[in-house]
């Protein structure tokens, strides 16, 4: 390859489970519980109470700072209660909960936005602003913040369908099935930047996909497929810009400060939902997955769908399951609870078996330096993970920790088991509080 990026690994990826499911629609549950954090920024504010009958897309709960994204109704009904409810982080959250009435009725505002953006591109920004479009891909960050960030400064957009993560398929059966929803939402956003030309980078273990997107991505059609090896984390922001520009990023810094900006390929897909439907953030794909699993699939449902609902949409968990995850097995979190609503960032549920959990009770460093030949950050997590034990925060700065993505590159690689993510992140948290 050209270009590629520092360390990384190159675990199973588990693909094969549901990567031929096809997408499924569930429906909708007769109670939703919707979360009114489910961004990076600042909590919404609920602009409904109990009682309130709601339609289908309605604005639920609004925006208190710039970094933030509203919450829509994702069915019509009766709100139930607003009170907090278990959120996939594994706090109590306030919550909206709504009864559904089962019949979908629109909000008045759900209408096409063709002609205006056709008139004016630009209205793009206030469109995704008010449709409460976030990184879909689960970094959930508001994307009408980054489109902000970008504007006037940026010369290359990269559209990231690599999911690199192992098991997750959803965008890979979006690329498959709605290749042409997700190409009309990055023309929408190349539009919206003013930049001839988009960078499509998907990885070489999705060949279906690849070969679909050939087909429609023709010489001078403005959207370039770039082709990556597999390779994980290379889904990471500047992972992807440096495997695909040879720029990097510097620590610390933005996309943006080498002239890039990247969007999620899932959240191209919903940027074209708003834009030709008007249908804001209320449904996303969610593959669940894994060996724990007896029916690998992949579903479209609607945000505040009980993770319940999903699981047995799945012929449910086998029975020696071992821990449910959502998100991938790197990065995602853990749940004891499967009541827990599916939310904007949620592109996964996977069943895993006791034969993957690999932790040790009592994990020892070797001092081998297999996880800072891994680091994809340029870090060196051993001797983070020392100065965390010891509560040396000056040294965790020193060492740059508030620059770890938390892949999990050094703790997959580690011989000695050492809970390294945990750390890191208890590292981060020590420095925030002193700062």
């Amino acid at each position: 390859m050209k270009h590629s990026f520092f360390g990384g690994i190159h675990p199973d990826d588990g693909k094969r489970y549901s990567a031929a499911s096809p997408i499924t629609p569930l429906p909708p549950p007769p109670q939703v519980v919707i979360p009114v954090s489910m961004h990076i920024g600042a909590p919404c504010k609920p602009v409904v109470q109990k009682g309130d009958t709601v339609k289908m897309g309605q604005l639920i709960a609004e925006t208190t700072g710039f970094v933030a994204a509203p919450i829509h109704a994702s069915v019509s009904g009766t709100v139930a209660a607003v009170e907090p409810r278990l959120h996939p982080n594994g706090q109590k959250v306030m919550s909206i909960v709504i009864d559904n009435d089962g019949l979908d009725t629109p909000d008045e505002s759900i209408r096409s936005h063709k002609e205006e953006l056709e008139k004016d591109p630009h209205a793009l920004l206030e469109l995704v602003k008010n449709g409460g479009i976030v990184g879909m891909g689960g970094a959930t960050f508001p994307t009408h913040v980054k489109i902000s960030s970008g504007l006037g400064k940026v010369d290359t957009m990269i559209v990231n369908a690599a999911e690199c993560e192992p098991y997750i398929t959803s965008d890979q059966r979006i690329l498959e099935e709605q290749p042409e929803q997700v190409i009309g939402g990055i023309r929408y956003l190349m539009r919206m930047l003013d930049l001839p030309e988009a960078v499509l980078a998907v990885e070489g273990n999705k060949p279906e996909a690849i070969a679909g997107l050939k087909k429609r991505l023709t010489p001078g059609c403005g959207i370039r497929l770039h082709v990556l090896r597999t390779r994980y984390p290379q889904g990471a922001e500047k992972q992807l810009i440096q495997s695909v520009t040879g720029r990097q990023v510097p620590p610390g810094g933005l996309p943006a400060d080498v002239a890039c900006i990247v969007f999620n390929a899932h959240t191209c897909w919903c940027v074209n939902s708003l834009a030709e439907e008007g249908l804001p953030s209320i449904q996303r794909v969610v593959t669940v997955s894994g060996p724990g699993v007896a029916a690998p699939s992949n579903f479209l449902c609607r945000v505040g769908t009980p993770v319940s609902a999903l699981v047995e949409a799945a012929g449910g968990l086998r029975e020696d399951v071992d821990k449910i995850v959502l998100g991938g097995p790197m990065m995602g979190s853990a749940v004891f609870d499967l009541s827990v609503p599916v939310i904007k960032g949620t592109n996964a549920v996977l069943g895993l078996m006791p034969n993957q959990n690999l932790a040790k009770e009592n994990p020892v460093c070797i001092r081998c330096g297999r996880c800072v030949a891994a680091c994809p950050m340029h870090l060196q997590p051993l001797y983070l993970y020392a100065a965390e034990r010891k509560g040396e925060i000056g040294e965790l700065e020193r060492l740059h920790i508030t620059d770890c993505i938390e892949c999990g590159c050094c703790a997959y690689v580690c011989p000695g088991r050492l809970q390294l993510v945990q750390a890191f992140k208890d590292g981060k948290a020590q420095v925030k509080n002193k700062k």
